[in-house]
């Protein structure tokens, strides 16, 4: 930095002159004239001398800034790491409650699942504890050998909750007239069977054969009422479903039916005479419900 320089001229004038000889006794000095000349300076260095403090205090500024930007991405960092923790417990809880949930109802459904069987099995022996009341004698060693029960005797075949025993004898001596057919199925807790729908029906007929001549068929339940002349099942319930065959209405003593194998499936019902010999249809409730999985109780 340049130093600063004054200038000043003084004048000094003296009162009387005094021989060089003589020392004076007073010097009176007048300063008849002072002139100061003052240069102005440079205006340079001022300014310099102004910025230095402004660029220190914009250093500052700066620095602070820096320092609360740091702050704030510090706090930034700090908080989204706190809200990725706390997201990440929300979905670990949620996590858990679904898991936990799933089980839940998984346990839910197994129960439901177990209290469906458990219902099926009481109905299930319910259902054969009322079938073996029907019986005076139950036939435990024939129906369940080794204490395992079937739902029909052996050579009888099983529909929906039905068993069906149906004859097939070859020779004539071993065929029955009405009654006696019934009577032969009474031996079996069974009667003579009763068709109630065209399901049953075509069970039947896709279970029988022919035999013998046109003329001859499996007896059935159905017979002609004496007093009424109305036919009824052995039951006494009324026909809901017929299925008679095509015959001459001039017929005498046609007081039974049985169904003919040569006939069409829902129309093989034959009115005959109850003293014809014939094969015959057996029929009585299975020892077990269809909609049972097992074939067997135990």
């Amino acid at each position: 930095m340049e130093e600063d320089h004054n200038y000043a001229t003084v004048t000094f004038k003296a009162k009387n002159e005094v021989s060089t000889f003589e020392k004076p006794n007073e010097l009176e000095i007048i300063y008849s004239e002072v002139k100061a000349e003052v240069q102005t300076a440079p205006t340079t260095p001022i300014e310099n001398e102004t910025k230095a403090p402004l660029c220190s205090q914009l250093l500052l500024v700066a620095a602070g800034l820096g320092i609360i930007c740091v702050i704030l991405v510090s706090f930034i960092i700090t908080l989204k790491i706190q809200f990725q923790t706390v997201m990440s417990e929300q979905l670990r809880e949620i996590s858990n409650l679904t898991a936990q949930n799933q089980q839940l109802m998984s346990e839910k459904d197994v129960l439901k699942t177990q209290t469906q069987e458990l219902t099926r099995e009481r109905d299930g022996l319910n259902w054969t504890l009322k079938v073996i009341l029907e019986y005076e004698n139950f036939p435990v060693k024939t129906l369940c050998p080794q204490k395992v029960c079937k739902p029909c005797l052996d050579n009888w075949v099983r529909f929906q909750s039905n068993c069906y025993l149906i004859t097939k004898h070859k020779y004539s001596n071993d065929w029955r007239k009405w009654i006696q057919s019934h009577e032969e199925c009474q031996k079996f807790n069974a009667n003579l069977v009763v068709i109630e729908s065209q399901e049953e029906q075509e069970f039947i007929n896709n279970h029988t054969e022919k035999y013998h001549d046109e003329n001859h068929g499996y007896w059935i339940g159905l017979s002609k009422k004496e007093e009424t002349g109305t036919w009824s099942w052995l039951d006494g319930s009324n026909l809901t479903v017929e299925y008679w065959r095509d015959q001459p209405s001039n017929l005498r003593w046609t007081d039974c039916a049985l169904t003919s194998p040569r006939g069409h499936p829902l129309a093989n019902w034959q009115k005959t005479s109850c003293t014809m010999w014939n094969r015959y249809i057996c029929e009585t409730r299975a020892l077990t419900k269809q909609d049972e999985d097992p074939e067997a109780i135990t």
